[in-house]
Order: C-alpha cells, then structure tokens, then sequence
C-alpha cells in the first residue's frame, strides 16, 4: 500500500507535519495569548464581553484561590458543571494554571451520572451553576467533594443586567430548584478574595494531564480520557495548520453553540481560536432556535462549528436565511456524520461550503477533515490531520487495502494516555501500541480521502448483509418532508434483523407508504426499512447527537 496518499491532495500551505512540543504546556500558549491579545474580545454571552487582559486577570485570581484557599494540590481534579457562560473559561483557564485537572461535567447529568463522574475521577472541587446545585446536594455525601463553588447565570454580566437576568432565572422562570449546600462558596466571591499578583506559576509539563474527559457513556460506562497537555497542543497545533489558509489573526468571530465541556468545541473553538485571538460567541441555549438566530444577526461571524442536527436546526428556522454570510468562511461539522442533504442545503443557503470532520474524545478530538481548498468531498471525513496516521484494519487486525471496509485505527500525537484508572480497558482500546481503535466502521477511497460506514455496534444484519444506518438515513433525510430520520436494527426471525426507521415529520401530510417507496427506488431491496415510526421528536445527547441506543431500547 502506498505510504500516506492523502498527502497530495494536502491543500497549499498545510504542513504534512507539526511541532507537538511548541508548547511545553497549554500553560505556556495561554500565557502568550492573553499578553499578545490583551485589548482584544475573547469571549461575548449575552451583549457582555470580555477581553484576553480580563480573563489573564481574572483566571490567575481564581488559580491562586485554589493554590492559597482549598489545600488542593498540582494534579488534583476539579468539575467544571455548566453551559456556555463567561465563567467557564475563567474557571477552566484557573483550573488549569493551579496545574490540576478539568473535569468536563454535562450539565444535564442525573444524579447517578453525577455520582459515577465524580468518584470514578476522584473529584475534590467543583464549579457549578445554580442550576444544578440541588442535584449536587442530593449526591454530595457519597462523593469526595471538599470544595464547592456555585454561580449564577448572569455573574458575570455586569450591573444591572445581572441582577435582572439572576432574578428572572430564579423567580420568573423558576430554573433554579432550592438547594443547601452550607460549605458552598460564590464563584464571583472567591474570584474577588485575590489579586492576579497573588498567583504562584505552576511547573506542568507536557506529559501531565490536563483534562479528564469522559466518554459520552453511550457504548457503556462512561470512562475519563486522560488528555495531557502535548496531546491537546498538538490537536490545536493540527487544527490551527489545517485552518490557516482561511484563518487572520485577531480578526476571526467564532459562533460556539457546542457546548466548551464536549470536546469538539472546547479544542477547535476555545483553544485553536486563543492561538490566534479570536472572539469566541458563547451561545447558552442553542435549542432556543428563534432566540439563537437572534443572536446571530448581532455578529458578522466567521467560523461556524456545530453537528448535523444544530445546523439542520437553523436551517428550517424561517429567519435563517435572512442573516447576513457574507463574512462566513468556514462551518465544520464533527461529533456526529453531517448529513448530504444538509451539507448541500448550508451551502445553498449560506454559501460556504459544510466540512465533516472526524474524531473522538479519545484523541483530543479531531484525526482528519475535509480541507478548505474549495474541493468538495461530501460524504467523506476528508484527509488525516497532520502527523497523524490511519488505516483500516480487519477482525483479526489484518491491515485492509484501498476500498476495503474495515475498523478504522489511528495514530499521532493527539491519542490519549489512556483511560483513567482502568488499564483493561486501555489495553482494549489500542491496536497496538500507540494505535487507537476507534469502533468506527471505514475505507479509504482511491484519493486518501476516508469515508466513515458507520459505528461498528450500530451494523445491522440482514440475511448475511451489513446494512449501515448511516446510509439508510442518508436516503430518507433526501425526502423533502423529513426534518430527522434515524435507523436501527430490530430482531426478525428469517433474516436476523430487519431495518426500522424512526421519522420527524416536516411536513404532516408524509405517510408510510410514501416512504417506502421512496426508500425502494433508492435503495437494495435488503436495506429498505421494513418498519416505519412517526415521533414527534427523537431521543438526543446534549449536544444533538442522536441516540439510537435510546431508540433501540425504547422499541424493546
């Protein structure tokens, strides 16, 4: 086979290669970044910003909180509980400089995801939203918690709009249940209870983690990747080289609707953009469709990343079409696979080109994309990032040839250490040494462009054939009065499984035997679905990612 073909088709500009040690921490970027772009906007949520002078400032007031105030030491770990807020990167970047370890929390965890988290990672602190606080209150006795600091929405929005959107939240809306947690301190407290003087610089190195981050759960237990410092400089590093022929410095205006605890959003548009002194705009509640439009027609943005769903959200929002593209170069889509029917329709309406990319939490996120050059690859995940390698393999781990479908396996600097305390699981998890298998069912075309099939444990098996979701999603999204479409495989007892499809409608007058015909004149006969189920919405992760474990287990 012939030694990394994708390189040619490397658009102009991107290195083949990148320097994993340009950084000998996140540290280090961070301390260039806030003195390089001081005056510059970082970060805007709710019509407040601050700059990269503010949040160096800010930040170092709550690392040296930490350092003189909790007894918590270099290593320790520390949740970070909530959405898209001014506080995160304030209490992440503070996290971080103490020299411990993020704890990326979703927000909509129950209770027993909470409680799993926090000891499986051996939590000592935490930064929460009010929001959350009474779920934390219920677990917090089984748990090592000793430091608890809790915000409110609006903290960091300035007078009076604080106290207006704090009041709003809690007693107009009624967001906030009632909780006790006596020991509990407010965020914006011990922020005020230091200087950025106060701060003593920490000594972390390259090999030390930085985040535990934890699998979505949806294959299992929910396990922490342990992310060191190299293996995130280097996915931003990646990120940054394959970005540059469209990115300039100080002048890029970042959409983030993915939440900064996913890992898609918290490497390409929290630390990729900080390298270059981007804006970053904070969306809290991108499910707000009509109020995230809203916000959108405030921004001449540039970047845009999100998944499938999200965009295929805006896109049948009535107002959408109506902002103003012109500045947008670039929207990436990652997390889940982007839709052909949805990628044809952004360009359509935004004119900019939809990029799949493709990764996992496991290597920090991203192992290729599609390139910026203008070539389009609908369909693919495009080409392995710089330094990166990857090759399909089979069952009995047998490297696959050009065209041959197999588990995809990848390698570079950007692959986690390994799973937190659980050595099996690691051992399982790597093809050997240094190549992650990724679950992920894929070929590579006769270009070196990668095309993904599907997840491995989604496969459905009909009469001996593997049929893939993917493609059979693929197909329905086609049909114009269909808003979502997802596919499973269900016991049958002559062909092992049959295909079934759960639908959103968008348009009400779409019946089942439309759809099946539609699917026959597009599809084999053995991968037309044999089941149809209308619903008026389907089961997603936080971010929008579909979950077709929930399907399957709801039909059982």
């Amino acid at each position: 086979m012939e030694m990394k073909p994708w390189l040619k088709h490397y658009p102009e500009g991107v290195n083949a290669e990148i320097d994993p040690n340009r950084y000998s921490s996140l540290l280090a970027l961070m301390n260039e970044a806030f003195q390089k772009y001081k005056d510059l906007p970082a970060y805007e949520n709710m019509g407040k910003s601050i700059t990269y002078g503010e949040l160096d400032d800010l930040s170092k007031k709550f690392a040296a909180y930490l350092q003189q105030y909790t007894g918590l030491k270099k290593g320790d770990r520390v949740a970070i509980q909530m959405p898209n807020l001014l506080q995160y990167p304030v209490a992440m970047y503070g996290v971080l400089r103490a020299g411990m370890i993020v704890v990326n929390t979703n927000p909509l965890y129950t209770e027993r995801e909470m409680k799993h988290q926090f000891n499986d990672a051996g939590v000592k602190a935490i930064v929460i939203l009010s929001n959350f606080a009474s779920k934390l209150q219920n677990i917090l006795a089984d748990t090592s918690i000793e430091h608890i600091f809790v915000t409110n929405i609006g903290d960091m929005l300035g007078f009076p709009k604080k106290l207006i959107v704090n009041a709003v939240v809690k007693y107009i809306k009624k967001m906030v249940p009632a909780f006790s947690i006596p020991q509990a301190i407010p965020f914006n407290q011990a922020i005020g209870k230091t200087s950025p003087g106060e701060y003593k610089e920490v000594k972390v190195t390259g090999e030390d983690i930085a985040y535990l981050q934890y699998t979505g759960g949806t294959t299992g237990v929910s396990k922490g990747a342990m992310l060191t410092h190299r293996n995130i400089v280097s996915n931003l590093e990646q990120t940054g080289q394959w970005l540059k022929p469209k990115l300039v410095e100080r002048k890029e205006i970042v959409i983030t609707a993915l939440p900064l605890y996913h890992i898609f959003s918290l490497t390409v548009n929290a630390l990729t953009m900080l390298k270059i002194g981007a804006r970053n705009i904070l969306i809290t509640n991108p499910r707000d469709m009509p109020g995230f439009v809203k916000e959108l027609r405030k921004h001449q943005f540039t970047i845009f990343t999100g998944v499938n769903t999200l965009y295929n959200g805006l896109l049948n929002q009535a107002d959408f079409p109506t902002l103003d593209f012109s500045k947008l170069k670039v929207s990436i889509g990652g997390g889940m696979a982007v839709q052909q029917a949805v990628a044809k329709r952004w360009k359509e309406v935004t004119g900019c080109p939809l990029l799949e990319g493709y990764g996992l939490t496991e290597t920090s996120p991203v192992l290729c994309c599609n390139p910026l050059d203008g070539s389009e690859h609908v369909g693919t995940i495009g080409l392995p990032f710089p330094s990166t390698e990857v090759k399909i393999i089979d069952e009995n781990g047998i490297e696959q040839e050009v065209g041959e479908v197999g588990e995809l396996v990848a390698c570079g600097p950007q692959v986690m250490k390994g799973y937190w305390q659980r050595e099996d699981e690691t051992q399982k998890s790597f093809w050997k040494e240094g190549w992650f298998k990724t679950g992920d069912v894929a070929m590579m075309e006769p270009d070196g462009f990668f095309k993904i099939v599907d997840r491995k444990k989604d496969m459905i098996l009909v009469s001996g054939f593997n049929v893939y979701p993917n493609e059979v999603e693929d197909v329905i999204m086609e049909h114009p009065k269909v808003l979502e479409a997802a596919a499973i495989g269900v016991p049958d007892s002559k062909s092992t499984e049959a295909v079934k499809v759960f639908i959103v409608k968008k348009d009400e007058s779409l019946t089942e035997e439309e759809l099946k015909s539609f699917c026959k004149e597009q599809l084999t006969a053995y991968k037309v679905p044999r089941y149809y189920e209308f619903k008026t919405e389907l089961p997603k992760t936080n971010v929008g990612k579909i979950l077709r474990r929930a399907l399957k287990e709801q039909d059982a």
